[in-house]
């Protein structure tokens, strides 16, 4: 008797855990398992994490969340992937091993190298090819360092052992028993290396940083097959699980938000935010601080985006409560909040890792501003979350003047986003409707939508279970105008006290 295949198992692998999840026909979450794996930081600036801690976790969510949903692995339709972008991963090809740590996204460690490609006026041909500023956000510098700077690495690379990838490569490595190396279009579109235009690896661009573009993946849709599971150590020999709807975490919230009409945006509030902005099949370019993205690859149509990027967001939070221990529970957080009515006058600009759009900024440093006697562990936590509207809101601007699209309404998802004080305030600066996604994993269900397009579950996107907006939570502007000028310009001085010192600002 033959298995109805209706569910998808859906891997979410962001930059501080591993969430599998199992997603049925109608768009609900049957069950879900977590893992955080460990952040190391070797040097100030310098992030990475263990590739194959990440993928053992990958394998125990996956088994677990099984376990929980109370079905095997023949129920799957698809196995799909949305994962953290930008960290760099090279592992050899034989036998399956990280040559080093992956560079995290947020890994400062190639600014110089950035610089110096500015100054040889290398930025314009990057940003006009990929659509990216030069940055060590992205990911091409990453590998150049790991290239020049690994142990025995040059010996690997010339006897042809070497790979490369995003973590969404290194994972559909490992997942297929080491037969396919690829990525989709959102990943590779991260990378610094990837034409936009030409939807291909350049090889000026892979000259350029210095890497081979013989150790880089097939590029492909989102949507297509990429392959089936083959580890043993994961469902069994005898079960195969096709693996599709692989996509970047902003992208897939992008998706999952229902953003499938240009001028719709959404900011997924993680460890950093990602505000984007669909902007159809016209590639539209960017300045100023933004980026243009591929929104995603579908059914061999490309769509595009603009795209801000906010380094530190949600880990401004985590910062406050780990390193500082200013509190323990976010019960606690709110207990504090409580306490007081009004800033005061007091921000935190996260520049734990430079600042992002629109300033896009690799050496500022982080900073409280505007401190007094009276200032209380409450008005720095109050500062730590509003950090994130004020951001978000620089953002939003910026899209919108570049873009000469004037927002509707802003839909927000990730962690964050649950935080009613934080959303009642991003709505107050933006002066614009934001709607909280009723769906607390954005980024899994868009994986998981796009890889049921893809396999068949659903049909086409008019097919696909309601939008999360509309079963989201609504928060409409509420603030005035002259208290709306004092947050934005008291924050607006705090970023320049950061980035030009207190007495320029």
């Amino acid at each position: 008797m033959s298995i109805t295949k209706d569910m998808i198992a859906v891997i979410d692998q962001s930059t501080s855990g591993t969430k599998a999840l199992v997603v049925d026909r109608n768009g609900c979450v049957i069950a879900r398992s977590t893992a955080e794996h460990t952040q190391f930081y070797p040097k100030p600036g310098w992030v990475e994490h263990d590739p194959l801690e990440i993928y053992s976790q990958v394998k125990s969510t996956l088994r677990d969340v099984l376990r929980k949903a109370g079905i095997g692995p023949g129920r799957l339709a698809a196995l799909t992937v949305t994962n953290q972008r930008e960290t760099a991963v090279m592992w050899d090809r034989h036998t399956g091993l990280p040559v080093y740590p992956a560079i995290v996204w947020q890994c400062q460690r190639t600014a110089e190298a950035c610089q110096t490609l500015k100054k040889a006026n290398h930025e314009k041909a990057v940003r006009a090819k990929t659509g990216l500023v030069l940055d060590p956000y992205f990911t091409a510098t990453k590998w150049s360092w790991m290239l020049e700077h690994v142990e025995g690495i040059q010996e690997k690379l010339h006897n042809g052992d070497l790979l490369a990838g995003t973590m969404d490569s290194w994972l559909l490595w490992k997942l297929t028993g080491g037969k396919v190396h690829a990525t989709d279009y959102t990943n590779a579109s991260r990378t610094s290396l990837f034409n936009i235009h030409t939807l291909q690896w350049d090889e000026e661009l892979c000259a350029m940083f210095g890497v081979p573009a013989d150790l880089l993946p097939a590029v492909r849709c989102s949507d297509e097959i990429f392959g089936v599971t083959a580890d043993p150590d994961l469902f069994g020999e005898e079960v195969e699980v096709p693996i599709s709807g692989i996509i970047g975490d902003s992208q897939a919230a992008l998706f999952g938000n229902g953003c499938f009409q240009p001028g719709m945006a959404k900011a997924t509030y993680g460890t950093g935010t990602s505000v984007l902005m669909n902007t159809g099949d016209k590639l539209q370019e960017a300045g100023n601080g933004l980026v243009t993205a591929v929104a995603w690859g579908k059914g061999g149509k490309v769509t595009y985006a603009l795209e801000a990027v906010i380094r530190t967001s949600g880990d401004c939070i985590k910062w406050v409560r780990d390193s500082l221990g200013l509190f323990r529970s976010f019960e606690e957080m709110e207990e504090l909040l409580n306490q007081v009515s009004d800033n005061e006058g007091v921000y935190l600009v996260p520049a734990f890792v430079g600042l992002g759009a629109p300033y896009w900024s690799a050496d500022a440093r982080a900073a409280i501003v505007g401190m007094n006697r009276g200032t209380t562990k409450a008005h720095i936590i109050r500062a730590a979350l509003e950090s994130i509207a004020y951001q978000v809101y620089e953002a939003v601007e910026l899209m919108q003047s570049e873009s000469g699209v004037r927002l509707k309404e802003l839909r927000t998802d990730g962690g964050a986003s649950d935080n009613r004080r934080l959303m009642e305030l991003q709505a107050g600066l933006l002066d614009r409707c934001v709607v909280k996604s009723g769906v607390a994993e954005l980024s899994a269900m868009g994986s998981a939508f796009m890889g049921g397009l893809g396999t068949g579950l659903w049909s086409s996107p008019e097919e696909l279970p309601g939008t999360a907006a509309a079963a989201g939570i609504r928060y409409e502007p509420k603030m005035g105008e002259v208290s709306r000028k004092r947050f934005i310009d008291g924050w607006k001085h705090a970023v320049a006290c950061v980035l030009y010192g207190v007495k320029e600002a």
